[in-house]
């Protein structure tokens, strides 16, 4: 696989052409117009006017009616809906269509066919159903792409490419003859011989080894605990499988247009895609968010998923390409957003990066799995709540187009990587409670709440510039990454570790001296032996260095999920254990190292003694929010210009008024009118405030 992706290939160049062509903030939503009468496609084009929509996604899953036989294609209607699109000005982000295979190609390759562990076949009827490992799908898929571009290459109404639709949400893998034969080769590519492969998967353990390459086969079902690392290897795979699809229709699309952006949607945050390798092959990243409105955190992990996807690239701006303005069609209860509440979440994917606020979908359908589905146009039609509020936030988006371009500067990075996530939530392990994005949640929500910016980045990445470098779990690293973190904090960084981390090499072998391995000089410990605590169980810390966890705890805080017996070296006790069999054992330490210091946790602290942990370690490290003193459920990020000009986004998650505190100086640019301090922000509402430079 090529892993050079597009760093020096005129992507940012590309991405700011497809600002340029939009004029602002993308506006819009998947338009499937092949479910409607052709007498609807003019009207939907009137209301998307009226609506601000400047963007749609078009023909994410038209491949069967655009190629109903191998050998047929049909244009004509596609045709038609591109020129009324451009003639109503309307930007198209144009999808390769092949993320759901027409019912022939499977009728006639059943080897396409995505397979189960257990052997089991997933056929037609729904969407993905095919392996990526299969060249037969490949080829079909190219050879659409090859057509499509080559038709549309010139047409005005082009302004991007979508490519697929949201790869690995219903098939990650497929355990197949076909990816076995694909596995094989990718295994050989990574290892050489057979012999360096037995040595990386420790299979000298239950009489596992390998004599030759024929003898591997994907993780299938299996008596009992299969090979961890076979596994851990096999989700490179299956992701790099799932990329190479998404490369061979990018080859097509850039040869045959080589100034047009490419990018493809993620699925809401989840373990699938190394997401990391991924967005060095696109322009702009994509992400579907669709936080649960029944859920009163939902808002915060969107933050995080935000706050990833700026940072995939470098901390430019993304799209949301697909969010819900009502409800989805799910979940067991499928609760529509509150009143003002698609505007709040919509200005907050803005707030932390977003150059587009687009949904799915425009109109919405009258049968399939998705009628239920919320829609810009809902089934009620336009004298409804939804419509109005989409109508209202395409005016508001509008009035801001200087917005688009414009960066989060953060002070904090947390450290995230996919291959340490899928090594970390294996089974045979101390605790089946460890969960990577509930730990990445419960070091992320105390800055957030406290409006401390936060970038999400790999163990690799250049941190030099960031104030702190929080790490959660990173259950496997490699001894170039710990290398690239001690030297941060050699330099003058301020590192927070916790437990569990450090445990394992990127082929999940335990690093010699046990944990936290490459880690343990910068840190100034060693764990000895893990003591991991039931669902329910909690264990008290106490402060060792006086005022350590701040007021309002008498000294004393509980921890959950874990502990484990920590043997300082060079690392001063911060707290103890005060009960349980490692009473009076160090709970959290502190280690100089060169000229910055390293924290490590050795159990999680309850959330209010996290969030005064983390405020003590933000303000020794000079990592302060850029609006303090945030009343509680209120957030702010700013966005900069070039030119120094600053944009605050203020949201009021509460279901009442809140009043900001706010420099003096600012106007909102919706309206031109002048913001004045203190400011009283409405149940669920949204403040824009441009400073001057």
């Amino acid at each position: 696989m090529n892993d050079r992706g597009d760093r020096g290939d005129r992507g940012e160049e590309r991405a700011a052409a497809l600002r340029a062509r939009l004029g602002g903030i993308g506006y819009g939503g998947d338009y499937n117009p092949e479910q409607w009468p052709e007498e609807v496609w003019a009207e939907d084009v009137r209301l998307m006017a009226e609506a601000g929509v400047n963007l749609v996604s078009l023909g994410i899953f038209s491949w069967a009616r655009v190629q109903p036989d191998p050998e047929t294609f049909d244009w004509g209607w596609l045709d038609r809906v591109m020129d009324l699109l451009a003639d109503g000005g309307i930007a198209v982000c144009l999808a390769t269509m092949t993320a759901s295979p027409p019912p022939w190609l499977a009728r006639l390759h059943p080897e396409t066919l995505p397979v189960r562990p257990d052997g089991s076949v997933l056929w037609p009827g729904a969407r993905q159903h095919f392996t990526p490992s299969s060249e037969v799908y490949r080829d079909h898929a190219t050879r659409l792409v090859e057509r499509l571009a080559t038709r549309y290459a010139r047409h005005p109404a082009l302004a991007a490419w979508h490519v697929g639709n949201e790869y690995g949400c219903h098939v990650s893998a497929s355990y197949g003859e076909v990816d076995a034969v694909a596995f094989r080769g990718w295994l050989r590519r990574r290892y050489g011989t057979i012999d360096a492969l037995n040595e990386a998967w420790s299979t000298t353990f239950w009489s596992q080894r390998y004599a030759a390459w024929d003898e591997i086969t994907p993780p299938r079902q299996a008596p009992t605990f299969p090979n961890p690392a076979q596994r851990i290897d096999f989700r490179r795979f299956s992701s790099d499988a799932l990329l190479e699809c998404f490369l061979a229709e990018k080859e097509v699309l850039r040869r045959v247009t080589p100034d047009v952006p490419v990018t493809t949607n993620f699925v809401p945050l989840r373990d699938t895609l190394d997401l990391h390798a991924w967005a060095r092959h696109e322009d702009v990243v994509s992400y579907d968010s669709y936080p649960d409105p029944a859920d009163p955190g939902a808002h915060v992990a969107a933050a995080f998923a935000f706050d990833l996807l700026r940072s995939l690239k470098g901390g430019a701006p993304w799209l949301l390409l697909e969010q819900a303005p009502a409800a989805v069609n799910w979940r067991r209860v499928n609760r529509p957003k509150a009143p003002g509440q698609m505007r709040l979440w919509s200005w907050q994917a803005v707030g932390r990066g977003a150059d587009a606020v687009m949904f799915f979908q425009w109109r919405a359908s009258a049968g399939g799995a998705e009628k239920y589905h919320s829609a810009m146009v809902p089934h009620a039609g336009t004298g409804t709540r939804t419509f109005a509020e989409v109508r209202e936030l395409g005016r508001e988006l509008a009035a801001v187009p200087d917005l688009a371009g414009t960066r989060v500067r953060a002070p904090v990075a947390l450290v995230l990587d996919w291959p340490s996530w899928w090594g970390l939530e294996q089974d045979s392990h101390p605790s089946a409670l460890l969960r990577q994005q509930e730990a990445n949640l419960a070091h992320y929500a105390p800055l957030f709440a406290a409006g401390v910016a936060c970038d999400v980045v790999h163990p690799s990445a250049e941190v030099s510039g960031y104030r702190l470098v929080v790490v959660p779990n990173l259950y496997m690293i490699t001894e170039r990454d710990a290398a690239n973190l001690a030297g941060y904090v050699r330099g003058g960084g301020h590192l927070l570790v916790s437990f569990f981390s450090g445990v394992a090499d990127d082929r999940d072998r335990v690093h010699p001296g046990g944990a936290p391995g490459p880690l343990a000089d910068v840190l100034g410990l060693r764990v000895a032996e893990f003591w991991p605590l039931a669902k329910d169980e909690h264990v008290e810390i106490e402060e060792a260095e006086p005022g350590w966890l701040g007021s309002g705890f008498g000294g004393v805080a509980h921890g959950s999920l874990w502990s484990e017996e920590v043997r300082l070296d060079a690392a001063s006790p911060l707290a103890t254990f005060a009960s349980g069999v490692l009473a009076g054992r160090p709970a959290a330490a502190r280690n100089r190292h060169g000229t910055g210091i390293a924290y490590y946790l050795a159990t999680r602290p309850d959330p209010a003694a996290m969030a005064s942990i983390l405020a003590r370690i933000c303000r020794e490290a000079g990592a302060a929010p850029d609006l303090p003193d945030l009343p509680e459920g209120a957030e702010s990020v700013v966005r900069h210009a070039a030119d120094g000009t600053r944009f605050a986004i203020v949201l009021n998650h509460n279901d009442k008024p809140v009043t900001v505190p706010l420099p003096p100086g600012g106007v909102d640019p919706r309206d031109g009118t002048d913001v004045v301090p203190p400011y009283r922000l409405d149940a669920r509402g949204v403040l824009v405030v441009r400073y001057p430079a």
